[in-house]
């Protein structure tokens, strides 16, 4: 019996389907409608423009197979990532029309948006565990019997440079400190020459009260803080002035200075700065307060790049090129004030510190190890920073799937080639989840399946609560909520109400605060330290949330106009930042630690026709099994 040939069956590639979109774009000789061009691509020969205008005899008639719904979610992710811009229709004021942004056609011939995405990106090793490792583990049963085999592995190797690529609730922190206690208490290294380094002031205060639980005094900083103790230390040789951190009431004067400078009020800057909904529920102190800390976040921007500060109004729409002129004048105005008063704000103080080490060697402290929490959020700043302390010994923790502050000038790719940087490097992953129970676990696994990063595994098992509601508006939505939390018998502090942006975060407010239903808000113009206190609820943006978990948790808005988010906070902010990262696959990511801060329930809700595109099929059949 002679053998048959086996077919090899290929999986289509289509990392590269929205360059035909573009293509397409570029090729339909007007500006084109949505429906249209997906009709265009799919050989919809029925569509009387299509025959009207010959579209057909184009060369890219036809060229996607894929159903309607896949190319409607490249198209939104090219607008996302400003390769297409929605035009006006003068003749439809209802229909929008797609056109190529100089991005979108330099995309066309020099492709780099495929390239960004993590899939393309990410080479997982599966950790291995050997015989010598097992013996080791033996011999340290005492100290490391609570961890896993792939935890224990990254609290006492012996390797110089390791990444620990940690998923959420794998107990990154508690591996931290454990290694820390290790590296003191068994092989012997002085506390003073171990930095730990945290992003977060609260992080920073949480691991050092575990090491001094642990009577282990161990230097644990912020990269802000380490900086800022440097300066104040070496103060008269880096600056041969007096030099003060920017405070709240020296902003207010600076501001003031400027708008008087322009002939400005704060109520005309306001009104020109601001939409009819952004101004919605927020008093006048607060619309001052955010146009403020907006516009020395951009003085911010540029420095982090290491840019001087240019006229971004270049890339204002006509519609907003005189607002973002009249911020341009006030934040070189801004500037100017700075510098003539000797204060420096977070980001002068990394900047002032590397420029001193730099030109001063002999004054880098020295540290045979450093140990960097949230890897994943690292900038360019940052980096710079770890290479002049040049430690022999780095141990850096982090998940890609968590990487949510591109937007901020972070780069995910410092973790991606960590193993490329240092050659030798060992790589260790945790995906036991100690967070979630399994039916949660399962749900978060299949809302990135697409990225291929490797599945978490829950610890823990139990109910399935995991729900999604459509309601007819926003009000509807809200009073649902405040219900269940009301009929909740979990602590309050254990309740967490989650949303892509600060909007209905303000309204929900309102109603508990009619309810009498205590609660604090953590939002992305001031992401408070503060945690809840017993019997609080907490209402927050996914991004201030980051690292922290409740019993119950709902996501509110699940629709396409949140998740990718479709609204901007900071309107002129979005002019300057054109940051190279995939932005859609940043708020599927963003998305993700909204579902993964949940440990036993979890409510998603929206209002519209359909949720957002990022609830996949697998993510509704996980949802629906219940039922």
């Amino acid at each position: 019996m002679q053998n048959k040939e086996v077919i090899p069956v290929y999986e289509r590639d289509d990392s590269m389907d929205y360059l035909i979109i573009l293509k397409a774009i570029k090729e339909i000789p007007f500006a084109v409608g949505k429906n249209l061009l997906i009709d265009f691509l799919k050989r919809n020969i029925k569509n009387s423009s299509i025959r009207n205008n010959c579209l057909d005899k184009l060369s890219n008639f036809g060229a996607m197979g894929c159903d309607e719904e896949k190319i409607k979610n490249i198209i939104d992710n090219l607008i996302n990532n400003g390769l297409i811009e929605i035009a006006n229709n003068d003749s439809n004021k209802f229909m929008k029309l797609l056109k190529l942004t100089p991005r979108g056609k330099e995309e066309i011939f020099n492709p780099k948006l495929y390239s960004k995405q993590l899939k393309n990106n990410f080479s997982h090793k599966t950790t291995i565990i050997t015989e010598q490792d097992l013996m080791k583990f033996q011999e340290l049963d005492n100290f490391l019997s609570r961890f896993n085999n792939e935890q224990k592995k990254a609290i006492i190797s012996e390797k110089e440079k390791i990444l620990c690529i940690a998923g959420a609730g794998s107990g990154k922190t508690t591996v931290l400190t454990k290694r820390i206690e290790f590296l003191v208490k068994y092989r012997g290294v002085n506390a003073e020459k171990i930095l730990a380094i945290t992003f977060t002031r609260k992080a920073r205060q949480e691991m050092i009260d575990r090491l001094s639980r642990l009577n282990l005094d161990v230097k644990v900083e912020t990269f802000n803080s380490f900086c800022e103790k440097i300066l104040i230390r070496y103060g008269y040789k880096i600056y041969g002035r007096q030099m003060n951190v920017i405070g709240y009431g020296n902003k207010i004067m600076a501001m003031a200075s400027a708008l008087n400078n322009l002939g400005l009020t704060m109520s005309t800057a306001i009104e020109k700065y601001f939409s009819s909904q952004q101004k919605r529920n927020r008093t006048y102190e607060e619309l001052s307060n955010i146009f403020m800390n907006d516009c020395f976040s951009i003085l911010d921007y540029f420095k982090s790049k290491n840019q001087e500060l240019s006229d971004f109004s270049k890339n204002a729409d006509a519609e907003n090129i005189q607002t973002a002129k009249m911020i341009y004048n006030i934040c070189r105005h801004l500037k100017q004030q700075m510098m003539l008063q000797g204060l420096r704000d977070y980001t002068d103080q990394i900047l002032d510190a590397i420029k001193f080490f730099e030109t001063n060697k002999e004054f880098i402290p020295e540290f045979e190890h450093v140990l960097i929490d949230e890897y994943q959020d690292v900038n360019a700043m940052q980096i710079k920073l770890i290479d002049l302390l040049n430690s022999i010994n780095i141990f850096a923790v982090g998940d890609p799937r968590q990487s949510i502050f591109g937007w901020r000038g972070s780069s995910i790719n410092y973790i991606l080639n960590f193993e490329e940087k240092y050659k030798n490097s060992e790589i260790i992953t945790l995906t036991k989840n100690y967070r979630s129970n399994s039916h949660i676990v399962d749900l978060i696994n299949a809302s990135v399946k697409e990225m291929q990063l490797p599945n978490l595994e829950s610890d823990k098992y139990g109910d399935k609560n995991i729900k999604i509601y459509d309601f007819d508006d926003e009000n509807k939505e809200f009073n649902f909520i405040i219900s269940e939390i009301l009929n909740s018998k979990i602590e309050r502090k254990e309740i967490f109400v989650l949303a892509r942006t600060n909007s209905p975060l303000r309204e929900l407010s309102l109603l508990l605060k009619s309810k009498n239903i205590p609660h604090i808000v953590k939002n992305n113009e001031i992401i408070r330290s503060v945690s809840a206190k017993s019997g609080e609820v907490t209402l927050a943006t996914i991004h201030s949330i980051k690292g922290l978990e409740a019993k119950m948790v709902f996501i509110i808005g699940c629709n396409e106009i949140n998740f990718p988010c479709k609204a901007s906070d900071h309107p002129v902010i979005e002019m300057i930042k054109l940051e190279d990262y995939d932005k859609e696959e940043e708020e599927k990511r963003l998305f993700y630690v909204a579902l993964s801060r949940a440990k036993e329930k979890l409510y998603l809700t929206y209002t519209g026709k359909k949720p957002t595109y990022f609830i996949n099929n697998e993510m509704l059949r996980i949802i629906d099994e219940e039922k």
